[in-house]
């Protein structure tokens, strides 16, 4: 039963594909959830319902929500120890298939912002030199986000995307900018980036190198299938796929054959093509095969290989094969003779009675099982004769036709069939039972596979969400990294303008307090702590009658209730106040203090600023 929460993710799904243009039914469901959940609690949210009607009410949510669903982790030579197999094994494989001069075409597929295509352009050009490569090679980039594209193609990146990377290859294949580091423009342009949804787009065609890491393992089987069929189409002969290593290719045996399972590099199993040959024959040679007809025939006649004798309409011996002159004893000087005058008319078999049925019911007779000792044969023979009519086109008999077919080799060969047969009867028996157990042995191991199968199929369902969820994880800690990097800068800038905040007050006099309009203690410098023995911490946030201290307030209050409700200056008002006070050793110091308006933003009062200083 579909839950109201499933319908309205469904919508949402739906409403992606409708007004965008994104299509993720493709896509593992749990994954998309789990990111769609992500951005309903960085929004507050409760439901898909509410964060639908969010996305109507506000359109820049669109761009947040894609950035989540499409993970764009990606890196210079991610994973170094599989690129250098890819270089070594796959690449100068395709330089030697080339050979000199013929274009290179390669293809990264769901590339992100372009670390994976520039990187296997510095594994080209590595190879090649850089001259080869500008004259050589074209790299393909594409993914679904737009936004990760223009990265792309701009092609800078900060000091810590390339911080991993080799020095020498750094300084070799990349140009300092104000906003960081620029791949080399001269060989920028053997790249091209463009928008491709592996789900509904056509295919890049011929290409040599096939990079998609990190991408199937997002979709579900049936698209990953779908995906690795068109990857398969992709690549030319021979051609090579690089995979992320959470992805297997485990239903697509006869596509890609492992070149090293440990990095997932595969190469493509072209498809057997077929075809056949159709020959004719010149009008000058069939104009000699017609003039050598007749000697053919009566070669193929003489050489048959069954024993064949023909009798004229008249019932006398009109031909004759070398085999039937053999068994039979016959000489050409037999040719004309009446066919009831020779031997063979009635020894192996009577035959005159079969050729008077057969001329009578314009049919073939056969007769099979004729048994014949002849002479100087050591066994008897078993034979199949035929007595086959001879007509012309008008249907008239013109003779017959006497075939011997010599089937000792096949009557031998029965008699053992059947006696083997007999044998098998009785082992059959003795199997039988054997066969039931076995059967029943080959069910619990079939039922055995299939729960292996199964397993195994979750074990690689497992692995790929954990890789996903991995590279989640790397995503925020990028995100968290910035964050910290700009509390780090906030933290800076606080403890500059604490500084400067205690310089003003060190230079405002010996003792300053800050409260606001309740009068409760907002600062309390290190002078007021010398002089009246209270720590900073003690007073902050209290009342500022309710402190210990041996501060008279009653000739202070009057001026400070002034002071707050912001009556205007009179003659006199703003000078100091002098008070008997008592300081924290208990000795009495006269104080003179200043009491100053603190002021917002918007001119009103806040609070008050007390300033204390030692009267003569």
């Amino acid at each position: 039963m579909v839950t109201s929460e499933e319908r309205e993710f469904d919508d949402l799904l739906l409403m992606l594909k409708e007004t965008r243009g994104f299509d993720f039914t493709g896509y593992k469901r749990s994954t998309l959830q789990r990111r769609i959940a992500r951005r309903l609690e960085a929004l507050k949210l409760e439901t898909t319902g509410e964060y639908r009607d969010y996305l109507e009410l506000e359109p820049g949510e669109f761009a947040a929500l894609f950035d989540s669903l499409l993970i764009n982790v990606t890196g210079f030579f991610r994973d170094p120890q599989a690129w250098q197999v890819l270089r070594h094994r796959a690449i100068r494989a395709v330089l030697v298939a080339k050979g000199g001069g013929r274009p290179i075409r390669a293809w990264s597929a769901g590339c992100a912002t372009g670390e994976e295509a520039y990187s296997l352009a510095i594994a080209l050009a590595e190879e090649l030199g850089l001259d080869e490569f500008r004259e050589r090679v074209k790299i393909y980039g594409t993914d679904l986000d737009e936004r990760a594209l223009q990265v792309a193609r701009t092609a800078v990146y900060d000091e810590r995307k390339v911080a991993d990377m080799r020095p020498e290859l750094r300084d070799k294949y990349f140009e300092p900018t104000g906003a960081g580091l620029a791949f080399r423009r001269d060989l920028r342009r053997q790249l091209i980036f463009g928008r491709n949804d592996l789900t509904r787009d056509a295919p890049i065609s011929r290409v040599d190198l096939l990079l998609a890491r990190n991408t199937l393992m997002y979709f579900n089987a049936e698209t990953q299938q779908n995906i690795v069929r068109k990857f398969h189409f992709a690549l030319a002969d021979p051609g090579y796929l690089f995979l992320g290593k959470a992805e297997m290719l485990l239903d697509h045996g006869d596509r890609f054959e492992p070149v090293d399972l440990r990095v997932r590099l595969f190469r493509k199993i072209p498809q057997p093509v077929g075809g056949t040959r159709i020959g004719w024959n010149p009008p000058a040679a069939q104009a000699e095969e017609n003039t050598r007809l007749p000697r053919l025939r009566g070669a193929a006649l003489a050489s048959g290989p069954v024993a064949q004798i023909t009798l004229d309409a008249a019932g006398r011996l009109a031909l004759l094969n070398t085999r039937a002159e053999v068994m039979f004893g016959l000489q050409a000087r037999d040719v004309g003779s009446p066919f009831q005058d020779l031997e063979v008319s009635y020894r192996p078999v009577e035959l005159r009675s079969l050729i008077e049925q057969a001329e009578l019911d314009l049919r073939t007779v056969e007769l099979h099982d004729v048994t014949w000792q002849r002479p100087g044969a050591k066994e008897p023979g078993v034979f199949d004769v035929a007595v086959v009519p001879l007509m012309d086109r008008t249907g008239e008999l013109v003779g017959v036709t006497i075939n011997f077919h010599d089937v000792t080799r096949y009557r031998r060969l029965r008699d053992e069939l059947e006696q083997a047969n007999k044998e098998l009867e009785h082992a059959y028996e003795e199997l039988q039972s054997l066969n039931e157990e076995l059967e029943t042995t080959n069910e619990e191991l079939q039922s055995t596979n299939e729960e292996l199968e199964t397993t195994n199929e979750e074990l690689q369902s497992t692995n790929e969400e954990l890789e996903t969820m991995n590279e989640e994880l790397q995503s925020s800690n990028d995100e968290l990294q910035q964050i910290n990097e700009t509390l780090n800068v906030r933290t800076r800038e606080l403890d500059r303008a604490n500084q400067f905040v205690a310089s003003v007050v060190r230079s405002l006099g010996d003792v300053v307090v800050v409260v606001d309009r309740e009068l409760r203690v907002l600062l309390w410098s290190r002078g007021a702590e010398e002089m009246w023995g209270l720590r900073a911490d003690e007073a902050d946030g209290r009342d500022l009658p309710s402190l210990d201290i041996g501060l008279p307030l009653d000739p202070l209050l009057p001026v400070a209730r002034r002071v707050l409700d912001g009556a205007p200056a009179a003659d006199g008002q703003g000078d100091p106040v002098s008070v008997e006070a008592v300081n924290r050793r208990g000795r009495p110091v006269r104080l003179a203090v200043t009491l100053a308006p603190l002021h917002e933003d918007d001119a009103s009062v806040q609070g008050l600023i007390l300033v204390m200083s030692r009267g003569e």
